[in-house]
């Protein structure tokens, strides 16, 4: 009965740290993001993309999809925006658990399993303006596919900042009924090789 109890114990008292672990990481997140339209921006752009896609008739679908021209190009500046304030924040603030469960302020004790989300978002910013300003010379179908996988990523990115990789990956599916691995095969290989070289970052961040 004692080692229930001091089980029950360590799991509340963990329970308590890791809440307070991710409200400090969604404050942070949230208190840059109060800058920008960036969530609205982005809600825009995925369901236009969505409508659009699903138009049978191909010169509509394209008529459509030039209207997001501007939304796209306050996207990608904002990103890089959102990427340039992080950049002032602290390593140990901006550290991220790679592993699939979150472990509390392991960037302390545990920076093997830590990556840095300033420079996550720095790979955001610079997929996002190559998808816009689409370098590869997609049509416009493909160049929609791009975008919204971008955006995607990115937003699994900041779910995964603020909660954990489990939770992100969840959360991506439920609202875009895609997972993670088809999201980052489906965007460009610039974001594609730098975000698996983040990934796999082994170096002091």
């Amino acid at each position: 009965m004692e080692t229930v109890l001091i089980l029950l114990m360590v799991a509340a008292a963990w329970q308590v740290l890791r809440v307070r672990y991710q409200r400090t990481h969604i404050a942070l997140l949230g208190r840059h993001l109060a800058s920008f339209q960036l969530e609205r921006h982005m809600e825009s752009l995925t369901q236009g993309y969505t409508r659009a896609i699903q138009e049978q008739n191909e010169s509509r679908q394209i008529q459509v999809l030039e209207t997001f021209g501007q939304t796209e190009r306050a996207v990608a500046a904002q990103v890089q925006s959102l990427a340039n304030a992080m950049q002032k924040e602290s390593a140990q603030a901006t550290g991220m658990g790679i592993l699939p469960f979150c472990i509390p302020y392991a960037e302390r004790f545990l920076p093997a399993a830590v990556r840095d989300f300033r420079k996550l978002l720095h790979i955001h910013a610079a997929g996002l303006r190559h998808a816009v300003d689409n370098e590869d010379g997609k049509d416009a179908k493909s160049r929609a596919y791009r975008l919204s996988a971008e955006l995607y990523l990115l937003q699994h990115s900041c779910h995964w900042f603020c909660k954990s990789r489990t939770v992100a990956n969840a959360r991506l599916l439920m609202r875009h009924k895609v997972n993670h691995q088809k999201v980052l095969e489906s965007v460009s290989s610039v974001t594609r090789s730098s975000y698996q070289q983040w990934l796999q970052d082994t170096a002091k961040q």
